[in-house]
């Protein structure tokens, strides 16, 4: 057999990264671009997607150079300085953390959901959250491979119910409710803009998959990123598409108010279709899509942590590795279960810095300490300084909302 058809297959990793962006990104869309509505809701997903896929190849250019394994804490010491290698590594884990956290909290609310709906029960959310965590953390645990091979069973069966909830909800939408996008909706673009970074907020699985392919296939890990990111950005259209068609912007308004959950969103979504299949459909995809979220987003937070203590791969290293991964965001999820929609505006803004900032600093120096193309992203200097300046706009618009001098639907 010959070394390239040893090599792992494409679909893992593209699997790995349609569930790192598929989740919370997920079902937060809706509800923060109610206000710019449809037409404004498809050009900024579009503008985010092309520039947050190209940032993430900035990584993977700058992970060829260093022996396999090695993450954020790794070469950002190496180009930047122990200054902004510190400064990543704090942003980086507070990112990766509240990412668990969310998926753990909203993961928390749609078994508690599912459960209520299907059976009867009620589940505490004390009680969902645990075992929603415990289950999935013990995936993590176990190996980066067995992630992989889950993930493309669970982003399979996501897609499915995907596309028999989007076909049932498209035989319901109306048209002309979905297409009344006006200009002066077009203000309320800015307050939702971070939310959009952190809809494609893969950029922490990218070493993972450079450690998982090896730093020599780089153009495989290319591969994974653009499927990856490429099927998430149909899977998010389709669900504007069909929620936005359903659901009259007004009737946004209670949903933002009760904090946005997936829940809630869930349920509205339920309630106006009013057809038990539908019901069904949703809440099977809502499962499946915050699973294999949190298993893309963690096995990144794993993968630094084992980086940054320096663990080894072995059964009791990465027992060490995952109790550091996983206890804090369980505690969190567990006893702060309604604070999903928060937890996405703080990953919209720190995760400015890793798929942006880092990204495209890091490379210029990248750039001058290996002089190779082996693997070098198109654009040049051009591209990043793009890349750069969406961050700084970015950064802006988090900040300017925050102050309450954006418009904010609801």
């Amino acid at each position: 057999m010959s070394e390239k058809e040893k090599q792992p297959a494409v679909i893992g990793g593209a699997a790995i990264i349609a569930g790192s962006a598929i989740g919370a990104g997920m079902f937060s869309l809706p509800v923060v671009s109610a206000g710019m509505w449809f037409g404004w809701s498809v050009v900024v997903m579009l503008v985010s997607w092309f520039l947050l896929y190209h940032s993430s190849l900035l990584i993977v250019e700058i992970n060829q150079h260093y022996p396999r394994g090695a993450s954020f804490d790794t070469f950002v010491k190496d180009t930047l300085g122990n200054g902004w290698s510190n400064f990543n590594g704090l942003v980086l884990a507070f990112i990766l953390y509240i990412l668990c956290y969310a998926y753990i909290s909203g993961g928390g609310s749609i078994v508690s959901h599912t459960l209520n709906v299907s059976i009867g029960v009620t589940l505490p959310p004390i009680i969902a959250g645990l075992v929603f965590a415990i289950g999935l953390s013990t995936i993590v645990w176990v190996s980066t491979s067995l992630v992989g091979r889950m993930n493309a069973i669970f982003v399979g069966g996501m897609v499915i119910t995907f596309i028999l909830s989007a076909g049932d909800l498209t035989t319901r939408m109306q048209l002309p409710q979905l297409m009344a996008t006006e200009m002066s909706y077009a203000p309320f673009i800015f307050a939702a803009m971070p939310y959009y970074l952190a809809s494609f907020a893969f950029h922490t699985a990218v070493p993972s998959l450079t450690k998982f392919y090896g730093p020599e296939n780089s153009n495989r890990v290319r591969d994974c990123i653009f499927y990856g990111s490429l099927t998430s950005l149909a899977v998010y259209t389709l669900w504007i598409l069909s929620t936005m068609g359903t659901i009259s912007r007004d009737q946004f308004q209670p949903i933002i108010e009760s904090g946005g959950n997936i829940g809630a969103m869930v349920g509205a979504l339920s309630s106006v279709a009013d057809s038990e299949s539908l019901a069904a459909f949703l809440n099977a995809f809502a499962n499946l899509a915050v699973v294999s979220s949190f298993l893309g987003a963690s096995i990144g937070l794993f993968d630094y942590i084992a980086d940054k203590f320096k663990f080894d791969d072995s059964g009791m290293g990465r027992f060490k590795t995952a109790l550091i991964c996983f206890v804090p965001p369980t505690i969190g999820g567990v006893f702060f279960p309604n604070g999903f929609i928060y937890a996405i505006g703080l990953v919209g803004l720190c995760g400015i810095v890793v798929a942006t900032l880092i990204p495209a600093l890091s490379v210029r120096k990248a750039r001058e300490k290996f002089p190779s193309d082996r693997f070098r992203v198109w654009g040049g200097d051009k591209l990043v300084f793009v890349i750069l300046g969406y961050g700084l706009i970015l950064v802006a618009c988090y900040f300017l909302s925050a102050a309450k001098l954006l418009p904010v639907f609801g």
